[in-house]
């Protein structure tokens, strides 16, 4: 009897270590004991990109986030995504190469923005199938920057269009907001000290169409359940168990 009390103990302990461990390293969690088995994913601070940010920034590795992603999805006892974000923005194409993926998958996934969801966090927080926001919470809403040595040719201009064109279609295509309204937002002047565009709060942000719900975290995790178990219905329904589920 005691002997299968300290293999349990031992099996507790192993699976908090597990836990604790993915959370240093990767923002990630995985609950042990839950209705429905969701994976939980951080993207707060700068979102890192192709070139290592000093250490004393809190990023995101996109070289972390992708791979976590490819294993969700080809995961078959991960039921969900839940993804919170507090993110000042970051790499534009490492961003967008999330959002990308995120959006692409057949995984039931919402977001829920607290804190902030600035600059590249916008696509990334309507990547999802289903977003929310806090009240509090403030998104911002501007033209791509970018740093370093910028050659003053037309090529230049061109190509900040161009990836400016690629957020803007992003955005619009995954959430309720037009892209006329989008560009207005972002190229609105008299809200950010030495730049254009916008600071939208909570509300403001659901009003506008960018962001499905204001809600929290109770909110974010019954609506992912809930989209679970509509999928598993129709699973169902077309005799696919759910551990058959097609990638």
């Amino acid at each position: 009897m005691c002997l299968q009390e300290d293999e349990n103990e031992q099996c507790m302990s192993e699976n908090v270590q597990e836990q604790q461990q993915q959370i240093v390293e990767f923002g990630s969690a995985l609950p042990v004991n839950a209705k429905h088995n969701i994976h939980c994913l951080n993207i707060i601070g700068q979102v890192e990109g192709h070139y290592i940010l000093p250490p004393q920034n809190k990023t995101t590795k996109y070289e972390h986030i992708i791979p976590a992603l490819v294993a969700i999805e080809q995961d078959r006892t991960v039921e969900g995504l839940v993804m919170i974000l507090n993110t000042v923005g970051g790499d534009v194409e490492a961003g967008l190469a999330i959002a990308e993926l995120i959006a692409s998958m057949k995984t039931p996934t919402v977001s829920l923005v607290v804190g902030g969801g600035h600059s590249i966090g916008v696509p990334l927080a309507v990547s999802a199938k289903r977003s929310f926001i806090v009240p509090s919470a403030t998104m911002t809403i501007h033209p791509v920057r970018m740093n370093g040595t910028v050659l003053g040719v037309p090529q230049t201009l061109s190509y900040f269009e161009k990836m400016q064109d690629r957020i803007v279609r992003f955005v619009c295509s995954n959430s309720k907001m037009s892209a006329h309204r989008f560009k207005q937002l972002m190229l609105a002047n008299g809200q950010l000290v030495n730049d254009v565009g916008s600071v939208i709060d909570g509300e403001t942000a659901v009003r506008e169409g960018l962001i499905d719900r204001l809600g929290g975290l109770s909110d974010v995790i019954q609506c992912l359940y809930d989209m679970i178990e509509n999928d598993s219905e129709k699973e169902v329904i077309s005799g696919v168990s759910h551990g058959d589920r097609p990638l």
